[in-house]
Formats: C-alpha cells, structure tokens, sequence
C-alpha cells in the first residue's frame, strides 16, 4: 500500500518537472517473474522506472543507501533490498531469485553505477545470473534525456529477450549480460 502511495506521489512530482514519455510498456508482461534491466544515468532512475512501469518493481539498491538514517528504512519500504557492490552478494542473489520464483519483478541496473557520460558501460554478470537461474522473462530497458527541469525523459520498453540461439552456446554469466546490455544499446541508439 505505501509503494502504491509513493508510485502516485512521485509520478505527480515528475510530471510536473519533466516531460514524461513512456514507450513499449505494452512488452511488459502481465504476470509472471519479470527482469527489468535498464542503463543507469541518474540517481532518479529507479523512482522513473518505477512510475512507468505498470508493475510493481523490486530493486536492488547499493548497500550504503540503508545505512543512512530514515532512507535505509524508506527504500525497504519501496521494496528495495540491498546489495555489497564489488563483491559476489550471496544474500541479495539469493533474494532476487526468491522474489522472481515469487513471480514478482526485479529490476537491475546492470552498470551497477550511474553513468557519468551518458554512455552505457560493460554490465555486471549478476543480470546474466538472474536471467539464467530463473524463469524470468528479461525486458531491456533504455533511458534517454536529461533531469533537468522540463525537459523530455523517454523511457523505453524493449521487447523481451530471446535467449534461445545464445542458451544452445551453453553461456557464462557475463555472455549473458552483455547481450543484454546490447539490447539496451540497440533501444538507445533506435530512440534517441
């Protein structure tokens, strides 16, 4: 109830400083585990994410955000679950693999930092381990503009991820990951 509350919150506070438009929210499924995998420009990513998409999102967010006083508290809250960068999170891989066989929706940063020149960077394997311990039907997502005030943000939806000539090469972790960061490359290039 607070997450739906917040979503419509932020959404009003959004639309009322950018320009919003959302493309391919139809290639979301409904139901079902789902992987929302997105470049990353701005701290502002996850709550736009969030507001567009017509899904309910799980992130997982840098472990430092919680240890702040009241964030740490908000974020879990908004059904964020944290994750030690740098290192292989047993506990968040674990988590995101119950939330998916929960049939709920993951979404990933797979930079796994903001991007400071706008241009996607090598993705993380945790994305690519997601999407091949799971069922998970893996949506590419792309972020283009800029959050100054008034300004236009696009947020595309790609199709889902065919995997299945990738899946016969038998991949690693990474192999699947950038095919999934080339996807977000793809919708990049396609929409600016």
């Amino acid at each position: 109830m607070f997450y739906q509350f917040a979503k419509t919150v932020v959404k009003l506070i959004f639309i009322l400083m950018f320009r919003i438009k959302v493309i391919g929210k139809e290639n979301i499924p409904k139901k079902g585990p789902v992987i929302i995998c997105s470049n990353h420009i701005s701290n502002f990513d996850p709550p736009l994410v969030g507001i567009t998409s017509p899904r309910a999102i799980k992130f997982m967010a840098k472990e430092e955000l919680f240890r702040k006083k009241g964030l740490g508290l908000l974020l879990t809250n908004l059904n964020a679950f944290p994750v030690k960068r740098g290192m292989r999170d047993r506990n968040a891989l674990r988590t995101g693999l119950k939330l998916l066989s929960e049939g709920k929706t993951l979404g990933l940063f797979p930079e796994g930092t903001r991007s400071k020149d706008g241009e996607v960077k090598k993705g993380l394997a945790g994305a690519g381990f997601f999407a091949m311990r799971s069922e998970a039907t893996v949506i590419p997502c792309a972020i283009i503009g800029s959050y100054k005030k008034f300004s236009t943000l696009k947020v595309i939806y790609g199709k889902p991820i065919d995997f299945k000539t990738l899946q016969k090469e038998k991949p690693g972790a990474q192999e699947v990951t950038d095919e999934i960061m080339d996807n977000i490359k793809a919708l990049l290039e396609e929409y600016r």
